[in-house]
Order: C-alpha cells, then structure tokens, then sequence
C-alpha cells in the first residue's frame, strides 16, 4: 500500500527497533510507496513512512531490494558529497563510503550480506542513518 510520507523531523529523528517476520508488510508498502515517488526518489527507510522499524528499500539500478535489519559490516574510502531526502527540503553536506558491506534479512528471512560501491552504496547509507535517527 502506498503511505504518506512523514516530514516530522522529531519522529523522524528517533531510533529505530528490530523488524521481526510480523513486519514482512512494511517491506511491501516501502516498495509500493517507492514505486509511487520513483521521479524524485531511489530509497526509503520504513521511518519515513510512519513505522519506526528497521526495515530499508534500496535502488539497485534495475532492481529495488528490502533489507529487514541491514547492518553495516564494512566501509571504506570516504568521500565528501551533498544530499537531498523526500522527507525533508533542500540539500546537505554529509560524508559517505565508496564501498561498503551490509548484512540484512530478505523476505524469506534468510540472512544475506551484499557488497554495494558507488551509488548504491551511497543510498544505502542515508537509509541507514534514517533508522539511526540520523536525518541528512
């Protein structure tokens, strides 16, 4: 189901708790709502659609994918860049990792750890902060 998207910086700003499997439909409303806001956006963390949960939707380029409690395992190279977010107006400096490591849990709930450089792993990261509360 595609969701609102919250704007609430305090809500926004809090830390996320675990997903467990009862939370499988979150990972299907980030991506009904990822595909509604795909013209102006390339990730979401389930905070900005009102769940406080540690759940995660990522674009691979020609795939989306949905982690359930990703943890960055590894990061290395960082670099300088700005960014934007759905959530919140403008841009803002911020400092990420050109290739990092996450490990998270798929739809079937099997452990998986994925390598992303670049772009995507830039994505990924400013998902991250989101369940950290961290608002870029």
């Amino acid at each position: 189901m595609v969701k609102e998207i919250v704007r609430d910086i305090f809500f926004l700003g809090q830390k996320s708790e675990l997903a467990t499997k009862a939370d499988l439909q979150v990972g299907k409303d980030l991506q009904d709502t990822l595909n509604a806001n795909r013209e102006h956006c390339v990730g979401m963390a389930a905070n900005m659609i009102g769940v406080k949960k540690r759940v995660i939707i990522v674009n691979l380029g020609i795939i989306d994918i949905v982690m359930f409690n990703p943890v960055l395992t590894r990061k290395d190279t960082p670099y300088q860049t700005e960014e934007g977010c759905l959530s919140l107006d403008g841009v803002r400096p911020t400092t990420r990792y050109k290739h990092i490591e996450v490990e998270y849990f798929d739809f079937g709930w099997k452990k998986q750890r994925k390598k992303l450089s670049d772009w995507p792993a830039q994505i990924c990261q400013h998902e991250l902060d989101h369940l950290e509360g961290i608002i870029i």
